[in-house]
C-alpha cells in the first residue's frame, strides 16, 4: 500500500515537472515603479488556470491574481493584473507602485489539477530598493549637438533635490530648485516630480567627454558622456571641388573594383588639366618666338641699303660720324656722269 501511495505521488510530481513554466531571472525595482514578467507554459496547457502568488513555498504561496477570476485575490490591493496569451502559450504579471514591504519570491503557477498532480511553477526574486538610475549609463553625440540623460528614482526622492556633477570635481556640481528645475547657458534639468528627471547638455564640445555623477538625495550613478569630432569644412570642400572638375559621372556599384573609380578618375581630370595647360604655354611660346624673329627681320631689312648701281649719283661723298674724320677721309667725286 506504500509502495502504492508513493507511485502516485511520483507519477504526480513528474506530471507537473512535465508542465514546464519559464520565467524571467531575479528583478531589482526601485520603490514607486512597475514591473511586469511574462511566464512561459507547454501548449498543451492552454486552457489550465494560472496564477501568481507571494511567499517563500510554493505549496504555501499568497495567492496575489488567477486568471479564472482576477475579483478573487484581495491579497493584490489593486495592483496586481494578470493577463493569458494562448496563442503565445505566455501569461503576464504586472504589479505597480512597488513598495520596500513588496520585496520577496514570487511564483508563476499553472493548475495541472488533481489531489495528487502538483502544479508546475516557476519563481523569481523581485527585490524593491530606493535609490536612483539611469536608462542609459553610455550616451554619445556629434560635437555642436544636444545630448539627454535621463534618470528615474524612487519614491521616497520625490522632494529631494537632483543634481549633476562631473566626476571628481565637486565644484562643477549644479542642483534643482525648488520647482525642480536648473538652467544654465549649456545645461538643462527637469524634474517631473514624479519619478523621472532629465539631464541635457547643449552645444557639446570635445572637452565635455567623461564621467558623469546624477544624483538624488545621498543616491547617485555613473555616466558616461562620448563627444564625436564632427567632420571639417574643408574636407567637404575638396570632396566638393574634386566632383566638380569630373568631367563625367562616377557610376556606382557593388563590384569591388568600384572602389578604384573615383582615385582613378580624379588622377586622370588632374593629368588632363595639366596637359592642357602645357599645350597652351607651348603654342603661346612658338607664337612669341615667330613674332620675335618676324619683327627682328623687319628691323635688318630696314636698316639694309639697297644695291649700288653705277651713275646712280653725280657726286658722292662719304663721311665718318661721332668720330674724327681722318686725313684724306673725305672723298669728293665730281664730274662723274650720271644716267637720267
Amino acid at each position: 500500500m506504500f509502495l502504492k501511495l508513493l507511485a502516485i505521488l511520483v507519477v504526480g510530481q513528474l506530471q507537473g515537472a512535465y508542465c514546464t513554466v519559464t520565467t524571467t531571472g531575479n528583478l531589482a525595482i526601485l520603490e514607486g515603479q512597475s514591473v511586469t514578467v511574462p511566464c512561459h507554459y507547454n501548449p498543451q496547457y492552454t486552457s489550465h488556470v494560472k496564477y501568481w502568488c507571494q511567499g517563500l513555498m510554493k505549496d504555501f504561496c499568497t495567492s496575489l491574481a488567477r486568471t479564472d477570476n482576477p475579483q478573487s485575490a484581495p491579497n493584490g490591493n489593486g495592483r496586481v493584473t494578470i493577463a493569458d496569451d494562448p496563442t503565445q502559450h505566455v501569461f503576464t504579471v504586472s504589479m505597480r507602485d512597488l513598495m520596500k514591504n513588496d520585496s520577496g519570491w514570487y511564483w508563476c503557477g499553472v493548475e495541472i489539477g488533481g489531489m495528487w498532480t502538483s502544479d508546475s511553477t516557476a519563481s523569481l526574486y523581485i527585490s524593491v530598493d530606493q535609490g536612483v538610475s539611469v536608462l542609459n549609463s553610455m550616451v554619445s553625440a556629434d560635437e555642436g549637438s544636444s545630448i539627454s540623460v535621463q534618470s528615474i528614482y524612487s519614491q521616497n526622492l520625490r522632494s529631494n533635490e537632483k543634481r549633476w556633477c562631473r566626476s571628481g570635481d565637486l565644484s562643477s556640481c549644479v542642483v534643482t530648485n525648488s520647482n525642480g528645475t536648473f538652467s544654465g547657458r549649456n545645461l538643462i534639468i527637469r524634474d517631473d516630480r514624479k519619478s523621472v528627471f532629465t539631464v541635457t547638455l547643449q552645444h557639446l564640445e570635445m572637452r565635455d567627454s567623461g564621467w558623469y555623477w546624477l544624483g538624488a538625495g545621498q543616491h547617485q550613478v555613473a555616466v558616461r558622456v562620448s563627444v564625436t569630432p564632427r567632420a571639417t569644412k574643408t574636407t567637404t570642400s575638396l570632396v566638393q571641388i574634386l566632383r566638380s572638375t569630373a568631367a563625367f559621372p562616377v557610376i556606382k556599384s557593388n563590384d569591388s573594383h568600384s572602389n578604384f573609380q573615383s582615385p582613378l578618375i580624379v588622377c586622370g581630370v588632374v593629368l588632363l588639366v595639366i596637359t592642357a595647360f602645357l599645350v597652351i604655354w607651348k603654342l603661346r611660346q612658338q607664337y612669341k618666338n615667330k613674332h620675335k624673329h618676324r619683327w627682328t627681320r623687319e628691323i635688318n631689312d630696314n636698316l639694309t641699303m639697297g644695291p649700288w648701281r653705277e651713275m646712280d649719283y653725280k657726286s658722292t661723298s662719304v663721311i665718318f660720324l661721332n668720330s674724327p674724320a681722318p686725313a684724306g677721309a673725305h672723298v669728293l667725286m665730281e664730274n662723274v656722269p650720271c644716267e637720267k
